[in-house]
């Protein structure tokens, strides 16, 4: 049950991050993006990914390995993008 629900979290999240990501690559836009609001998720995942590791859950720290790449080109992006 465990392994479900850490790789529902990451799928769901993937889910979440993509789309912008992909929206920002077409529209080279992202102003409407607050850069607290990515640098916030970016700590965050940083912060499960290091929690993953203490506990050694294989699940948590692929699911936020993962999320912490689709974070960093969100952050890049936003700095490309809206200078």
């Amino acid at each position: 049950m465990e392994k479900f629900f850490g790789k529902l979290a990451m799928v769901t999240t993937l889910i979440g991050l993509i789309p912008q990501i992909v929206k920002a690559h077409k529209t080279k836009s992202m102003k409407d993006v607050s850069l607290f609001m990515l640098l916030n998720c970016w700590v965050c995942t940083l912060s499960w990914l290091i929690y993953g590791i203490c506990i050694a859950s294989s699940e948590l720290i692929w699911s936020e390995i993962f999320c912490l790449i689709v974070t960093t080109i969100s952050v890049m992006q936003k700095m490309a993008y809206d200078r």
